[in-house]
């Protein structure tokens, strides 16, 4: 059960042809055939929260630059005029934008803002494979790749994009804005590093040995999928919880395994990750250039979070004026998902407004 507690979410360019060539290839390359998959969207409305009346909903589709096809939410709000500012939501880590992410995306759209809330690389309704994977260098990719699909976008003013990550996408929300210049603001809510939590454990409490027996644990199950042809899963939360588990679990089975939160495409609410997707995240740390942002950013935590210490570190490897920490009395991990009373909607719109003028 250990093991599955680790893996749980946060828990867990084209160029083109060379002139002259006129053959097959080089045409499917200048058209794009070669940049989209065939991806298949529900049509109805299967979010875990309600739609509102005051924005316009449809799904969108975009590319990152390894060729993936990415899907999105896309709400705007009624009536809007001219070019707005436009922000790009995704996370928490193992979840699906039809839960938090969309719930954050529907609310800042509410309040002006053109939104977007994609499911990564791998997961949901987006294309990649193998599925249920996670990557340092190809996740952080899907931020910056949502800002190519805003910033060509005729409702878009592209001088006012911000991003905002939830949990382990809040690490690679921090880690965009430390390589995407054209990223204005960002907001990491109830973060996670990622790459620090798979090489340390929780709490920093794992040593080189205990990091060598995981590499070890790890590479042998890749032998094991190449040998089956298959990619295990390291498994969700249980469907059945045990009373001795650690109070974070508790709260995270509150989320994913009850109606509140609970959604057939999210890994978490299901099967999780492929058991080896932890391996890229030894030995790439995310967040290495995070003192470099120069953008303005807003990180968010609970008091109460066993994952706090993630945003405190993060903050004290930021640079100048304009990066802020905000700690919400009493919240949880997951209040900062979907509890309008602890997350501070008021300070994140104020603070993209600020900055996104």
């Amino acid at each position: 059960m250990k093991i599955k507690f680790k893996t749980l979410c946060a828990a867990i360019a084209v160029t083109a042809a060379a002139s002259g060539c006129s053959n097959q290839f080089d045409n499917n390359y200048t058209s794009g055939i070669n940049m989209q998959e065939n991806i298949k969207l529900e049509s109805k409305w299967d979010k875990v929260f309600p739609q509102s009346d005051k924005v316009n909903h449809s799904k969108v589709t975009f590319h990152n630059r390894y060729g993936v096809t990415l899907v999105a939410d896309m709400y705007v709000p009624k009536n809007a005029q001219g070019k707005l500012p436009a922000i790009a939501v995704s996370g928490p880590f193992g979840a699906v934008k039809e839960q938090a992410s969309g719930l954050y995306a529907q609310t800042l759209a509410q309040n002006g803002f053109v939104t977007i809330a994609f499911d990564p690389s791998f997961t949901g309704e987006s294309g990649g494979m193998p599925r249920y994977v996670a990557s340092p260098d190809i996740n952080t990719e899907d931020f910056s790749a949502a800002v190519d699909y805003l910033s060509t976008n005729a409702l878009v003013d592209p001088d006012k994009i911000g991003i905002l990550g939830i949990c382990g996408w809040g690490g690679m929300a921090v880690n965009a804005a430390a390589i995407d210049t054209r990223i204005k603001a960002t907001v990491a809510a109830t973060m996670y590093d990622m790459s620090r939590v798979t090489a340390n454990g929780y709490f920093d409490s794992m040593d080189a040995n205990g990091r060598y027996a995981l590499k070890e644990q790890l590479n042998a199950q890749r032998t094991e999928d190449y040998k089956n042809g298959t990619y295990a899963l390291a498994g969700g939360l249980p469907d059945v919880l045990p009373e001795n588990a650690p109070q974070f679990v508790k709260d995270y089975y509150a989320y994913y395994k009850t109606s509140r939160g609970y959604h057939s495409r999210s890994l978490n609410s299901n099967g999780g990750w492929n058991k080896t997707s932890s391996l890229s995240f030894i030995n790439m740390p995310i967040l290495s250039y995070a003192d470099e942002i120069k953008s303005p950013v807003l990180l968010i935590h609970g008091e109460k979070a066993h994952s706090r210490y993630f945003s405190e570190d993060t903050f004290k490897k930021l640079k100048g004026d304009n990066k802020e920490l905000m700690i919400i009395p009493g919240a949880n991990h997951t209040d900062l998902y979907d509890n309008f009373e602890k997350i501070p909607f008021d300070k994140i719109i104020k603070f993209y407004k600020d900055n996104l003028k």
